[in-house]
């Protein structure tokens, strides 16, 4: 829940070439993209959370169409706006540690949709496979720093 990708230099500067475009021709003036754009979706207990974000995405400034609450994404119906939900799992292995993973799933409502976003997805994917890989590392980080820090009880 705490992640956010203006923490990492490397992620900021990946969405700031991404942004580079719109912020030069003055179309864009809002904040850089992060993880607050989302829309919190749900979690189940500790196991398992959901973000979701709705726009056209390969869109200069992403195209987000706001999105207040779960409801909000789930009733939402924009033409040519993708659906994006980005999960968080958290499984038991063995000895106490787990297996936290990431998945991504858009929904492209029309054809347009999809002939719109095929081409940005196959462009922006190694980069979002790579921001995904850092962000899980920080957040084991973060888990190892907690696990190993003195608790005091009083």
């Amino acid at each position: 829940m705490n992640y956010r990708l203006k923490d990492d230099p490397l992620v900021r500067l990946a969405i700031g070439v991404r942004e580079l475009p719109s912020r030069l021709s003055g179309r864009s003036r809002r904040p850089p993209f992060d993880r607050d754009d989302f829309t919190f979706l749900g979690r189940k207990g500790d196991t398992a959370l959901a973000f979701g974000l709705i726009g056209e995405f390969w869109n200069a400034d992403y195209g987000l169409i706001p999105c207040h609450s779960a409801e909000d994404f789930r009733t939402s119906a924009y033409q040519d706006a993708c659906k994006l939900v980005l999960s968080y799992t958290l499984r038991p292995l063995t000895r106490g540690t787990n297996r936290l993973t990431t998945e991504t799933s858009v929904f492209c409502p029309t054809p347009t949709a999809r002939r719109h976003f095929a081409p940005y997805w196959y462009l922006i994917r190694p980069v979002s496979g790579l921001i995904r890989r850092r962000m899980l590392a920080a957040v084991r980080k973060q888990a190892e720093n907690r696990a190993n820090s003195p608790t005091i009880t009083g």
